[in-house]
């Protein structure tokens, strides 16, 4: 299925599965710069962990230890899950797009709607209770069962894999994160 096509299938998907509510919450706030470098021509980690290359420029924020624990939490819970390296991959550039890692409570009027965690999940749109969506390993794992449930998803562009999962209105933000998470990745994963 070409490109243009699969994202036509997969943006309609996205609204009927929705049902017009708007379900993929950006954070609102940005705790720290985020540096943009150029694409890559080759992807440093091979067809495991980026199959496709990068998608454009690539962004990078340093991790303070909080975040870099977060990330080794969505390392643990997809090996848990029993999933590869590239379901790791997939989970933390999300989570670097929706909350750069960190584990959002309630923001008050700087949440987007009711999202909350690493994933800004929403306890409205069943992702689980508040502290549920607050617990790194259960948010991680609830992205996961969506991520298993995506057709093909091992063999998608990152950005298409995270965004049928989330229903993002910033569908292609997540592609900017995909090196950082894979080096994220290939530094914890047997550690």
């Amino acid at each position: 299925m070409n490109t243009m096509l699969r994202k036509s299938v997969l943006g309609i998907a996205g609204l009927a599965f929705t049902g017009g509510v708007f379900a993929g919450p950006i954070a609102a706030h940005a705790a720290e710069p985020v540096h943009s470098t150029k694409p890559a021509a080759v992807a440093v980690q091979g067809d495991k962990l980026i199959p496709h290359g990068v998608q454009g420029a690539q962004s990078k924020i340093d991790l303070n230890d909080e975040q870099l624990a977060n990330a080794k939490a969505i390392i643990a819970a997809t090996k848990k899950a029993g999933l590869p390296e590239r379901a790791a991959v997939i989970s933390i550039a999300t989570s670097l797009q929706e909350s750069k890692l960190e584990n959002l409570g309630h923001l008050g009027d700087a949440n987007d709607h009711d999202s909350l965690g690493l994933f800004q999940q929403r306890p409205s749109s069943g992702w689980g209770t508040p502290e549920q969506i607050t617990n790194p390993e259960y948010s991680t794992l609830a992205f996961l069962k969506g991520l298993k449930q995506v057709d093909g998803w091992q063999d998608m562009p990152l950005t298409e894999a995270a965004q049928t999962v989330q229903v993002s209105a910033y569908p292609d933000a997540y592609a900017q994160w995909e090196q950082q998470a894979a080096d994220i990745v290939a530094h914890n994963w047997n550690s």
